[in-house]
């Protein structure tokens, strides 16, 4: 048998194995692909982010312009939000792509004037606390601008974009690193001639090119894993979220707040459930105790709908 002819038909019957194997033929984007494909994809969504949004006012037509992105690292991009603001952490399809939006109090201000039919001039003054229609207009905008970045992507129908949760601090919903290079987008409405507002996306650099429509769009080509997944093993699942146990909540004129001192006093009435929040979002209530010397919440119930079963409201021990 000639060894050189097997040897030569073992090494050909291989050859159309390796051709199929995505992760070695996989070939990213030039620069130039990758930058004529942001510019496209921020032209799109500028677009249709103010189709989407002029549902909510009466003003006119809305226009819209999303240049191409700042790149910045993460620290910096937190420090331009600012300490307070309406932070969104949006939700970019079925996949476990998301993206921030981060508005100011002053232009959500001028959001909510603007869609009670007001000018929409963003005020020099904001209230200390965003009222509760501000809140409720805050979360609609940014579920019709996670929708409308899905939209752009050129996902399916039926895929939906949404919020996933909303603090005042960015750095607490931890959407990217204080290191990691992330592209800053400033995105600008407009209505009518005098109201303009501003606001700020945010998305971690090597994320960036999964939400861009066609062949540029998606990292890496990765198999897909045969075997089902729950909610612990999902890709949201290592998302870190910061739940918040509230004891409790009172009001406080803005007279006496703006006398606040040191020494001031103000009476606590403890409820037997304490809610369980995720940003903004009653998930749970639970009961206030003690566990290995520590404080500790039992969860006695759920709080969002398709929720299991409430648990037994027996308290943890030593329970107050």
């Amino acid at each position: 048998m000639n060894m050189s002819a097997a040897m030569a038909d073992s090494f050909a019957d291989a050859r159309p194995l390796a051709q199929h194997c995505a992760e070695l033929t996989w070939r990213g984007p030039r620069p130039e692909e990758r930058t004529e494909a942001i510019a496209a994809w921020c032209r799109d969504l500028a677009n249709e982010v103010a189709q989407e949004l002029a549902q909510l006012f009466s003003g006119g037509k809305l226009k819209a312009s999303l240049p191409e992105p700042e790149f910045l690292l993460g620290k910096d991009v937190f420090e331009r939000i600012g300490p307070i603001a309406v932070n969104s952490l949006l939700r970019c399809g079925d996949s476990d792509q998301t993206m921030l939006l981060s508005v100011d109090l002053a232009t959500v201000t001028a959001l909510t004037d603007a869609s009670f039919g007001g000018a929409g001039t963003v005020p020099k003054e904001v209230p200390p606390q965003m009222p509760r229609s501000a809140a409720m207009l805050a979360d609609q905008c940014a579920s019709m601008i996670a929708q409308s970045i899905v939209t752009t992507n050129g996902a399916a129908e039926q895929t939906q974009g949404d919020v996933l949760v909303r603090s005042e601090s960015a750095s607490r919903l931890k959407p990217f690193g204080a290191e990691a290079n992330v592209a800053l987008f400033t995105l600008t409405i407009q209505m009518g001639s005098e109201a303009e507002w501003k606001l700020l996306l945010s998305v971690a650099n090597d994320r960036l090119d999964a939400l861009l429509p066609g062949e540029m769009g998606g990292a890496k080509p990765m198999a897909k894993s045969l075997q089902p997944s729950d909610g612990t093993q999902g890709t949201f699942a290592q998302l870190p979220m910061p739940i918040e146990a509230v004891l409790n909540e009172f009001d406080v004129t803005l007279g006496r707040l703006e006398k606040l001192a040191p020494g001031d006093e103000f009476p606590l009435a403890i409820a037997s459930e304490l809610p369980l929040r995720l940003g903004e979002k009653v998930l749970a209530h639970g009961a206030l105790g003690t566990l290995d010397n520590r404080m500790a919440v039992r969860v006695t119930r759920i709080a969002f709908p398709g929720a299991t079963a409430a648990a037994k409201p027996s308290p943890p021990e030593n329970a107050a």
